[in-house]
């Protein structure tokens, strides 16, 4: 599985378990959608592909200032949950090396 795979499969558990704790919701609501879609929009077309790290790290800023915003919010709610709902994906995502500079 490449890293950018990875990648959108991390971003959309910690989506989908923010919009189930926060909207209450079985599925993805409409804002919680768009969100994932943008995301992984974002991450196909990253210019670092395999080579990328964190984005809150890279030197290539890419998102848009509200989706940025709403991004982070997400992570900030589901990043220690993950602990609990996917531990081991966590510790694997812990260990991303930073974005290559082109």
């Amino acid at each position: 599985m490449s890293k950018i795979a990875k990648e959108k499969s991390v971003i959309s558990l910690m989506i989908k378990l923010y919009c189930q704790k926060k909207h209450q919701c079985k599925e993805l609501c409409e804002e919680c959608r768009a969100l994932e879609a943008y995301a992984h929009l974002r991450l196909n077309n990253c210019r670092y592909g395999d080579a990328k790290g964190f984005c809150t790290a890279c030197p290539t800023q890419c998102y848009a200032k509200a989706q940025k915003l709403k991004v982070r919010e997400v992570m900030r709610f589901s990043g220690p949950r993950m602990l609990l709902y996917h531990p081991i994906l966590l510790l694997k995502h812990s260990f991303v090396k930073p974005a290559q500079k082109a």
